[in-house]
């Protein structure tokens, strides 16, 4: 096989996610059964369907989104317009000096 053969990839879909602190067991709205184990985490897409990841596979897929400042942007960052759809809000806003 040869090297140029490979194509990069990378993941398009912002998610939501949280790592299990315990055994977690639900049936989504679509009746499928999922189950996770501490350390996996629990992923919610922007739909706002819900699914469990084992851990070695969503660290090496997601990296944290961070902010223009480096802070990592937690869950609360971002506003439900209708249920399962979910807007960010605007750039942090600098202060300014008043005189």
């Amino acid at each position: 096989m040869n090297e140029r053969s490979w194509t990069v990839y990378r993941t398009r879909f912002l998610v939501h996610a949280r790592q299990l602190t315990e055994p977690l067991v639900f049936t989504d709205c679509l009746g499928r059964e999922h189950s996770g184990q501490p350390g996996d985490y629990l992923v919610e897409s922007s739909d706002g369907l819900r699914r469990i990841t084992p851990r070695h596979l969503f660290e090496d897929i997601y990296v944290p989104v961070q902010d223009l400042y480096g802070a990592v942007q937690p869950r609360g960052s971002c506003q439900s317009r209708s249920p399962g759809v979910l807007m960010p809000h605007g750039p942090p806003q600098r202060a300014t000096a008043s005189a």
